[in-house]
């Protein structure tokens, strides 16, 4: 716990420090000065993990990732996955909830990364037509985007339904999906702040090429990323290879438990 709570204070640190570096740079043309520094900050959040927190991240499958524009689908199980994805994959937009605006300053900086910032207030209409205008922007700017299909931060072994917005992002911008497998939650589940040693593994694995049906690229995206997923996990903890279980949508803004967990007294 102690390795958990100084790496939070370092990560809080280091989220403010590389904010007030990146302010100067927000009235410049152009993304490349504030894009750097983000993908320095997420690189030092990479190496405090490692060394305060004691997580070690290995990357594989790098030449599963295409040339020119694709869409990231990661397992969504920890707060750490972006920062461990971001620095491995140039041009990278992401699709994130407009809370983040909430924090100062941030919403500048998102701006001007590019990031496609959906309308999560603004009702289904104002949230897919937020969603429609930043795909527009990465299509024409041929940039990879990256989005979590679960939407939720899955507990080990579990998994959400994968929500079909990534294959509507797919028929819009006609380019590949990479799945991406992951056993980060072993070592940093969902938003604790205990961290445990290990080597994280991030796993780029097979595109899914475009023009699928929808209910075959999702089921293809579904598969691939929990299989794999279930096998980095028995990997990183020594045991049997156990399929990951489907459970509910948490209500909003709650975290992901299996109901076995949630039917526990407090």
């Amino acid at each position: 716990m102690i390795r958990g709570l100084l790496f939070t204070g370092v990560y809080y640190a280091l989220s403010v420090l590389y904010v007030l570096v990146s302010l100067p740079f927000l009235a410049l043309p152009g993304r490349g000065p504030v894009t750097s520094i983000i993908r320095s900050y997420t690189r030092a959040i990479n190496i405090a993990l490692h060394w305060i927190g004691g997580v070690k991240k290995e990357v594989r499958g790098r030449e599963n990732l295409p040339e020119g524009a694709f869409i990231l689908a990661p397992k969504h199980a920890s707060w750490g996955d972006g920062f461990m994805i971001y620095p491995e994959v140039k041009n990278l937009a992401f699709v994130t909830g407009d809370h983040l605006e909430r924090f100062p300053l941030v919403g500048g900086i998102l701006r001007k990364l590019g990031a496609i910032v959906i309308d999560t207030c603004g009702g289904g209409e104002r949230k897919a037509a937020s969603l429609s205008e930043g795909m527009t922007r990465a299509r024409e700017d041929g940039r990879r985007v990256l989005i979590y299909p679960e939407g939720h931060l899955a507990p080990v072994g579990y998994h959400f339904r994968y929500k079909p917005g990534v294959w509507h992002m797919q028929k819009a911008m006609d380019v590949p999906i990479v799945p991406v497998a992951t056993n980060l939650n072993c070592f940093w589940q969902q938003e604790e702040i205990l961290k445990k040693r290990g080597t994280a593994v991030i796993e780029f694995l097979e595109p899914i090429p475009a023009g699928l049906p929808k209910e075959e690229a999702m089921a293809r995206l579904t598969a691939a990323v929990e299989t794999r997923s279930a096998e980095l996990i028995a990997e990183a903890t020594g045991q049997p290879i156990t399929p990951t279980q489907l459970i509910p949508d948490p209500e909003k803004g709650a975290i992901g438990k299996p109901e076995a967990e949630l039917a526990k007294p407090v």
